[in-house]
């Protein structure tokens, strides 16, 4: 069976929350989202709920001091807690109930836990976890002398095993918590819009799709959804070769820029890819601010329209859609978070309606 079948219309958001009490938090996804709950990322109780701080434990050549992260493959123990690295990564890979996993945990999240117990106590048919993308974290981190890891291929290959783990250790927790309910691994991939920029004119789109393929193979041998979101525009034929099964944008303000890729985009439909369209404007607060359910059904016809006038089935986009906020809520005011989340969710039962899908 297609794990991802019973997808349509349903929502779910994108990571941060901006709450300053985890249990509101929980109870606010509990209420919203109650299909496809997600793990809360608190970026206002703790820096370390960032989005790369997350996923960079136990990663061999990676340091940190009082003023600044960086990457060393020169200390003295480098070469042993390289081999000891790609042991670990073969037996959990061949085998994710493997012991090794916990030595990969993420123990900077302080929402996690909670999150858990929801599953425990509500066994959705799914559930969402995130790690940052390969492309974005091997940009953000460098080495002492100020090179970016994407330049380093030893590096670029540990940062992609080392998130590969994280994705799987996410994956190993969703299951015991609740066996039957399907987990979906979101990559964020917020620097995929700058690929093709004169900042990263020597990086290729084929180093980009084998770091997001590894990790996106890795989820599905181990029955989860890889998914992918990218908050700007995008060459959207990255991650549609990376072997992803749902791609996630920010609808509000780039629904055009999809149509472009309308060929690759049909494709995917048919082959039972999804497009989870971030119709809800959370980068937008003014917007925000001021946005009705109505406006945003009209939003989402607009958005739909740019593929069908390529040619593309509006029922097979229909089926194959999901609903989410345009990024991560975490900046914005907790009333206008909860705004956002409260329209993401009414938006996915108004479409439901609309297009006469049961609930």
């Amino acid at each position: 069976m297609d794990k991802t079948e019973n997808l349509t219309l349903k929502c779910t958001a994108i990571g941060s929350l901006p709450h300053k009490n985890i249990d509101d938090a929980i109870n606010l996804i509990k209420k919203d989202f109650s299909n496809i709950p997600f793990w809360p990322q608190m970026v206002k109780i703790n820096k370390n709920e960032d989005m790369i701080f997350q996923f960079i434990e136990n990663m061999p050549s990676f340091f940190s001091d009082e003023n600044r992260i960086y990457l060393n493959t020169e200390y003295d123990n480098f070469f042993e807690d390289l081999e000891e690295f790609f042991n670990d990564y073969e037996a959990i890979t061949n085998n994710i109930q493997s012991y090794n996993i916990e030595k990969y945990k993420i123990t900077k999240a302080i929402a996690f836990e909670k999150y858990l117990k929801l599953l425990i106590d509500n066994h959705p048919q799914y559930a969402k976890g995130q790690i940052v993308g390969p492309f974005t974290l091997s940009t953000s981190l460098c080495t002492k002398d100020g090179t970016a890891a994407i330049y380093d291929d030893t590096l670029k290959e540990i940062i992609t095993k080392n998130l590969t783990l994280k994705a799987l250790w996410q994956i190993n927790q969703i299951k015991k918590a609740s066996p039957n309910t399907t987990p979906i691994i979101f990559i964020d991939e917020p620097t995929l819009s700058q690929l093709g920029t004169s900042a990263y004119m020597s990086v290729t789109e084929s180093e980009i799709i084998s770091m997001i393929k590894e990790i996106t193979k890795a989820i599905k041998y181990n029955n989860a959804i890889p998914a992918i979101h990218c908050c700007g525009k995008c060459n959207w034929r990255v991650p549609l070769k990376s072997e992803v099964e749902i791609i996630n944008f920010d609808a509000y303000s780039y629904a055009e820029n999809i149509s472009i890729f309308s060929n690759e985009i049909d494709k995917f439909l048919h082959k039972n890819g999804k497009i989870a369209w971030g119709i809800v404007p959370t980068l937008d607060k003014k917007a925000l601010e001021k946005i009705t359910i109505e406006d945003l059904v009209a939003k989402f016809e607009i958005a739909v329209k740019y593929l069908t006038n390529k040619g593309i089935d509006e029922k097979l986009i229909i089926r194959n859609s999901l609903i989410t906020p345009s990024c991560g809520a975490g900046i914005l005011p907790v009333e206008l978070a909860e705004k956002a989340m409260d329209l993401t969710s009414l938006l996915s039962t108004k479409l439901k309606e609309k297009y006469q899908l049961d609930s």
